[in-house]
This record gives C-alpha cells, structure tokens and sequence, in this order.
C-alpha cells in the first residue's frame, strides 16, 4: 500500500510539473497566432506606400495664377472639371474674352472640341486695344471669329513645347511660342502669366495681350 501511494505522489508531481510546460506552450502557440495577422499587416502597409500616386510638377505657373479663386467653379480643381468655354466664364479674369466668344457663337465649337490649346486674353489684354477698335471687331462677326480662333490650337500643349514651337492656329494662321521655366511669350508680344490651367478638353495659357491673326 505504501509503495502504490508513493507511485501516486510520483504521478501527481510529474504531472504538476509538466503542466506549467503545457500552458507555456499553449500561451505561446496562441501568441504566434495572434502575431501572425499583425506582421501580415505590417506587410500590407509596406507594400501600400509605393502605390501612391507620385507629386508631379504638373501644375499651373505664373503671377496671375494668384488671382484664380482658390474653390468653387473658377478655380484650377473647379475649371478642370468643365470644358474649356464654361471654365472660362467661372474665371473673372475671362469675363471679356468670354463675352467675345459668346458674340462669336463659339461656345458649343470650343465646349465640343477635343484636346485643344487655347491662349487666352485676360480683361486687361482686350482693355489694351482702343475701344474704338474693340468695338468694331466685336460687332463684326466673321473678324472676331478670325480673332478668336486664333488663339486656339488643335492639340493639347505642354510647357516644353512652348520653349521654341511653332504651331498652327484653328484660324488656319501660325503662331510662335518661345521661353523656358515659367515664363513664355507668344508670337513675341504676349506673356503667358498663368500657364497649364486644366479644363475637361483643353490646356489653357492665359496671356496678357491679344493676338491678331497675320
């Protein structure tokens, strides 16, 4: 009887002995499981950041740029959402050539035109022309189409292809764009001061004088 209970007591305490080795073992597993998700996250999160879009220098330049509102319709994030007549007529900086266009009736060829460049004359552009002379090419259709027209080219321009470019006009005429960085100038006259504006369908340079056709 003595040497049964022995082996009992033996029993008990090897069994108490390995059961802390047991839930040690247990707590463990349970901790590689729960870690696992975590470094899987961490995984993702690495992987993510390379995925994001890369800033670009894409952006419109140009001292005038400053005047453009900063939300709404006429601003860069608003005007680009619309076509290019429409975005024009939300820039208060436009209202002039904007109400040119619309004596013109060119609103739906400029709104409906794909990928084109328009150079466009801000108030104090058409405000360097005697009113005299203003007045008579705004009451003379077909003169302030050819005007207009102009100042549109068939193709979507970027900046570096302003540096030493010749192109040719919806009006059939030439115009010559020449500059680097942020400054340009067309046809040797007029200053872009705010260049690359974004519409639906057109690259926009706003210019501070108006072209004539040659």
């Amino acid at each position: 009887m003595n040497s049964m209970k022995i082996r009992r007591t033996a029993i008990a305490v090897v069994a108490a002995a390995a059961l802390p080795f047991s839930l040690a073992a247990c707590s463990n597993s349970g901790d590689d499981t729960k870690a696992a998700p975590t470094t899987a996250a961490a995984e993702t999160t690495t992987e993510a950041t390379p995925s994001e879009a890369p800033m670009t220098d894409d952006q419109p330049f140009g001292p005038a740029c400053a005047g453009v509102p900063k939300e709404g319709a006429g601003s860069f994030e608003g005007m680009a959402k619309d076509p290019v007549a429409t975005a024009a007529s939300n820039n208060p900086a436009l209202s002039t050539l904007v109400t040119a266009v619309k004596k013109a009736g060119l609103v739906d060829t400029l709104n409906n035109a794909e990928n084109i460049t328009v150079f466009a004359p801000t108030n104090d552009a058409f405000a360097k022309i005697p009113k005299a002379d203003l007045d008579k090419v705004l009451a003379d259709k077909d003169m302030l189409t050819k005007v207009l027209t102009y100042h549109v080219v068939g193709q979507k321009l970027t900046p570096k292809q302003l540096e030493n470019g010749s192109f040719e006009t919806l009006q059939k005429g030439m115009i010559t764009t020449t500059g680097s960085g942020e400054s340009y100038k067309v046809n040797d006259t007029a200053n872009v001061v705010c260049g690359n504006v974004k519409t639906a369908n057109a690259n926009v340079y706003i210019i501070d004088t108006v072209l004539m056709p040659k």
